[in-house]
Formats: C-alpha cells, sequence, structure tokens
C-alpha cells in the first residue's frame, strides 16, 4: 500500500505523519527541549556499582545518571556469540533507532540469562571509571536512560557494530535466496574487528549500494574514535540524526511515493540527503507553500488531538478504552452501541476482530511500550478465541516496533509486550492534570463538605473563641450552608468560635482554606 510522509517543521517542534492508504498510521514529534537521547553515543562515568542488582548507574550528561546491566556490557565472552542466525533488525523501533531488543546486547542477555554465567558486575565496573555508552532507550517517566556498551552505528541499508566480527541478515527478509546473497555481499564488505546487519531495506540492492552505505556509517564511527581521547566523561561523542532525518533513513521505504514539508530550509536539505543516499528510489519531495496548515489539510490534527481520549469508537458501534499507567497500558473492549444482526456470540466475535485490527493502530499510533493488556470480551467458543489472537497477531505484524503476544486466557485477556526506545506521543503532548494530579478523578463535593465539617470540628475544639474562615468552592460552600447551618451553629455555641464562610473561584471542588483569622474580644 502506497504511503506518504507529512512533515510539519517548525523552529521549536517537528510533526510527522505517516499516511498509509490515505490514513494516518503513524505520529511522530520532536521537540528542541526534550530531544531523543536513543542512538546517542557518550564517554560517562560510574558513579555507583550495585553489586546486588548487577547493574551500575553512569552518569552522561542527562538529567539523571542511567541505567546499565551487567547483560548490556560488552566483554570478550559477548563476541564469542553465533549472531548471524538471531537478526530480527526492526527497522526504526518508532523512527528512533535501530532496535536494539535484538541487537547484540540482547542475544547476550537471553543467552547469559539461560546460563547464569555473569561475572560480578564489580569485576568489571568500578565507581570513577570512564565508559564508552550508547542510550538504548529514553529516560520514560521516572526512569532514567538505559545504556548499552554494545555500540551500534545505523545506516540507511547496513548496521556496523564495533567490536563484533559477525554479519546478520534482518528476519524480516524471507527469501532463502536473497539472505545468502546479502550474506555472501556482507562477507566481502566487513570491516576488521567489526559486525554488519543487512537491514530489511536492503532487499535487492547490490554490492556498490550497500557498499557506498558502510563508507557513510564508516565515517561515522572513525568521527566517534577521533574525539574520544580527546574528551572527558560525561560528554557527547556522537548525536544520532534528528526526526527529519531518521524519517528518511528509517521510515522512508520502497512504496513510500511523496514526502510533504513545509519548511524550505528543510526541504532543501531533504533534497540533498535524497540525491546521496536515497536517489534509487521513485518518490518525491515537495515543497508545501498553501495558506492552510499542512496538517490541518490532511485532516492531521485532529488525529494528534485524538491521541488524548480515552475512549475510541469502532465503526460497528463498540469502542475500547485504553487506561495507561507508568508500567502498564490496559484495554479494554466494549461491544458498546453495537447489539448485532444475529446471534450473541457472533456479535461478541465481530466486535473483537474489530477491536483488534483498532488496538493495533492505536498501539502504533500513540507508540504504547511495555506490557499491554487487552480484555476483550469473554468469547465461549475456542474457534473464536483463536480468531481473535491471529487477528490481531496479523496486525501487529504491520507495526516496525518488536511485539509479542500471549495466548488468550479463557477470560478474554491477551497480553502483549511492545518495544520502545522513547516516551509514548501521548505523554510527549500531555502532562498530569493539575487538579487531579494524574489520577483522573477528584473528590466530589459531597466528600469535601463531610471533610472539611470534620476538620472545622478538631479546628473549633482547639482553638475555642476564634474566628474561623472557611474558604471554598460555590458549589461546596452552598452545600455546607445548605445542609450543615445547624451544625455550623451548634459548634458556634458549644465552642463560643465565630465560623465564615467564604467562596472563592477556584472551580476546584477538593480545594479549600479553614484558618483563624482572630479571637473574639
Amino acid at each position: 500500500m502506497s504511503k506518504e510522509i507529512l512533515i510539519n517543521s517548525g523552529m521549536r517542534e517537528v510533526r510527522a505523519a505517516v499516511l498509509t492508504g490515505g490514513n494516518v498510521s503513524e505520529i511522530f514529534i520532536e521537540r528542541v527541549n526534550k530531544k531523543s537521547a536513543a542512538g546517542n553515543i557518550y564517554k560517562g562515568k560510574v558513579v555507583k556499582v550495585l553489586p546486588g542488582m548487577q547493574s551500575a548507574f553512569v552518569e552522561i550528561g542527562l538529567q539523571r545518571a542511567a541505567f546499565l546491566h551487567i547483560a548490556d556490557i560488552y566483554t570478550s565472552s559477548s563476541d564469542e556469540l553465533s549472531y548471524e542466525e538471531n537478526i530480527s533488525e526492526d527497522d526504526s523501533e518508532s523512527s528512533e533507532n535501530y532496535d536494539k531488543e535484538d541487537s547484540p546486547a540482547s542475544v547476550s542477555r537471553e543467552i547469559h540469562s539461560e546460563q547464569q554465567h555473569y561475572a560480578p558486575i564489580a569485576e568489571i565496573l568500578t565507581e570513577g571509571q570512564e565508559i564508552i555508552v550508547q542510550v538504548a532507550k529514553d529516560a520514560i517517566a521516572a526512569k532514567g536512560a538505559r545504556l548499552t556498551t554494545h555500540l551500534t552505528i545505523p545506516g540507511r541499508y547496513l548496521v556496523l557494530m564495533p567490536g563484533y566480527e559477525h554479519i546478520g541478515v534482518s528476519r524480516k527478509i524471507e527469501n532463502e535466496i536473497e539472505r545468502e546473497r546479502l550474506k555472501d555481499i556482507l562477507i566481502k564488505l566487513r570491516p576488521e574487528g567489526m559486525g554488519l546487519i543487512a537491514r530489511t531495506v536492503s532487499d535487492g540492492l547490490s554490492l556498490e549500494e550497500l557498499a557506498a552505505d558502510l563508507e557513510y556509517i564508516k565515517g561515522v564511527w572513525a568521527g566517534v574514535e577521533a574525539v574520544t581521547h580527546s574528551s572527558s566523561a560525561p560528554s557527547l561523542l556522537y548525536e544520532d540524526h534528528n526526526l527529519i532525518y531518521k524519517l528518511l533513513r528509517d521510515v522512508v521505504t520502497a512504496d513510500t511515493t511523496r514526502i510533504l514539508i513545509d519548511n524550505k530550509a528543510d526541504y532543501d536539505k531533504m533534497q540533498e540527503f535524497f540525491v546521496n543516499h536515497l536517489s534509487n528510489l521513485d518518490l518525491k519531495i515537495e515543497y508545501y507553500q498553501g495558506d492552510e496548515p499542512l496538517f490541518d489539510l490532511y485532516n492531521v490534527e485532529i488525529e494528534v488531538n485524538r491521541l488524548l481520549d480515552k475512549k475510541v469508537w469502532l465503526r460497528s458501534g463498540g469502542s475500547i478504552v485504553i487506561d495507561q499507567a507508568e508500567a502498564l497500558t490496559v484495554i479494554d473492549v466494549n461491544t458498546g452501541k453495537f447489539v448485532g444482526r444475529h446471534n450473541f456470540d457472533d456479535t461478541i466475535l465481530k466486535t473483537n476482530l474489530e477491536a483488534s485490527k483498532e488496538i493495533a493502530h492505536q498501539l502504533k499510533m500513540r507508540n504504547i511500550g511495555g506490557i499491554i493488556i487487552v480484555d476483550f470480551i469473554d468469547m465461549e467458543r475456542v474457534e473464536d478465541r483463536e480468531k481473535v489472537l491471529t487477528t490481531l497477531e496479523q496486525y501487529l505484524k504491520e507495526d516496525r516496533a518488536k511485539t509479542s503476544v500471549v495466548n488468550i486466557s479463557p477470560l478474554g485477556l491477551v497480553e502483549i509486550t511492545r518495544k520502545r526506545v522513547r516516551d509514548s506521543v501521548t505523554r510527549i503532548i500531555s502532562e498530569p492534570c493539575p487538579y487531579c494530579e494524574g489520577r483522573g478523578v477528584i473528590k466530589s463535593k459531597i466528600t469535601v463538605c463531610y471533610e472539611i465539617m470534620r476538620q472545622l470540628t478538631q479546628l473549633a475544639a482547639h482553638h475555642q473563641g476564634a474566628n474561623i474562615l472557611i474558604e471554598a468552592n460555590v458549589d461546596v460552600a452552598d452545600l455546607i450552608l445548605q445542609h450543615e447551618r445547624e451544625s455550623i451553629d451548634n459548634m458556634e455555641q458549644l465552642y463560643g468560635v465565630h465560623i465564615e464562610i467564604q467562596q472563592n473561584n477556584s472551580g476546584i471542588f477538593d480545594r479549600y482554606k479553614l484558618k483563624i483569622t482572630g479571637y473574639k474580644h
């Protein structure tokens, strides 16, 4: 299916939307004040070694120290891995960088986890030690960035792995003849002391085209080596490309027909990149100069705003409800307005099948990662459960991010894990509500009313003869006057206090103040 990319480029924010078959399938946002560090290479300093966790914290110059696990530390045994058949190159994990979930670090982690023979981390790292690391995953929520010493330099068609002696071909290239052809080319091209991975987009390319890409990424690595010795920790040795170049490197494929961008300077740079690296593609890059904003013209702005909605309606009238927590996302499927035309089981099956497609779409659009639990509507028939699971897996295969699905339970629960290296789009464009502090609910008016009365009783008892002022929301103040007037009169007589109620215009039910303003004479 043909694909178009729209890029809205401003001074401090770049937004991109991928349109597949005319519909928005992915959205990317990058801001100057919060750029992704994924893929960057740093000279860091070990600030704390945690032997009990086989981990260390490394200072690399970000807001908080980054996390390095023993499995992500390169050792001589790492290079002994037979890595050739362990490649599942997912091209562009959310357009951030080469997906390290199937990099040497990940393969090493899986093998060593099974064999349980990690060396103690205290024998490898010491506090104050300088170390070359790469950011594998951005800091997300309260967690710091995750690091690896298994360095990778991604190009358009190849990935260079300094320190490795192995080659690999993306599993997404399924044709065995093509896989063998690419392996033969990689054997010829592989520099001494380095490994190579052929990315999915290298399918069908000649030795000359791959060699040109290799020269580019070798130059990048040479630049890293050149500044390594003259830099002191913490310092940035290599910064991965900005969003626009990542789109060209990672998202553009043979079925991409057009890129439309509304910034002339970036348009000129993209044209230059296209001539040097993408001239083999039948792709048009156009400068948009229309009066109507680009995202409005293609209805992308509406889709961006919808990313904040918890409820997503299905065409049949059913819906899915998405609740994101820090480490877990729960998706609930409901029939909603859909009552079906035949029997109950068919109605449920149709809703769940439609939800499967929308769930895969929303995970990709919102870049939701980690553990996702989907609560499908209960299905009695085993064949229906299998059909829903198969359908979900098929739609998830269209996602460049690595996903895995656990079998559906008798209650209709499905567990999905999805790889991500940056924060979700919804977290980027939103922040916790200052009123409910991210809980999604606030105390009811009547609850606040009773809470005020309890505190007022204690305050009057301990400050007899005082003048007490209650400042509360208009609706809460009215409730107190209507329902608690008798209680207040009794309190004034019992403790000799004077109680005044003052309305505020905060509009927030659970914000109030009780204070002593003086004493009666």
